[in-house]
């Protein structure tokens, strides 16, 4: 799988259940989510406004997405909500990795640039820096339609988060139809 085929894959509604560790607080705790994955043509005005944004050839992008998310955390009573354009720019010399930029980070609310990696697992790895900490998320698909991930969040200093999160897709997509396929062919 490439990274087009991941994001293809990936587009939909899905609902997401996230188990948090806090290392320096030794607690756990509980999120849920739905999230909307919309693919992007590496053409659409949102991606190309992304890529300038970075200074890059909107020609180099390969794909794109706009997440968007609406949940709850265990300790709060606040909503969650929020939306981001991701694309990715391939290396031209490995094309199975390359940077992802963001239109808004994931540890932090600012635009940030991080890198890709599909693994010949078909696991895609992102690592991203942030001014104050480092996060390494790896997620994969169990099945078409059972998605995980796993996050660590290191901020300097020490302090560091650890997540697990299942992503259930509430509905089939044709991606998701054309993998089920396959997979029952195989």
């Amino acid at each position: 799988m490439n990274i087009e085929e991941f994001f293809e894959l990936s587009a939909g509604k899905w609902f997401s259940h996230r188990t948090s560790h806090h290392l320096a607080f030794k607690q756990s705790e509980d999120g849920k989510s739905d999230i909307v994955i919309e693919t992007l043509a590496p053409d659409h005005e949102e991606v190309i406004k992304l890529c300038q944004q970075y200074e890059i050839d909107p020609l180099l992008a390969s794909c794109g997405a706009r997440v968007t998310w609406n949940g709850t955390m265990e300790w709060d009573e606040e909503k969650h909500q929020g939306s981001t354009v991701l694309v990715t720019v391939p290396d031209a010399d490995k094309p199975r990795e390359g940077k992802l930029l963001r239109e808004m980070g994931y540890a932090e609310k600012a635009p940030v640039a991080g890198t890709y990696k599909m693994g010949e697992d078909n696991a895609l790895t992102l690592i991203t820096e942030y001014e104050t900490m480092w996060s390494e998320e790896r997620l994969w698909f169990a099945s078409p339609n059972l998605r995980m991930r796993v996050s660590i969040l290191k901020r300097f200093g020490g302090f560091s988060m650890a997540s697990f999160t299942s992503e259930i897709r509430m509905g089939s997509t044709p991606a998701s139809i054309k993998a089920t396929e396959a997979v029952k062919v195989g």
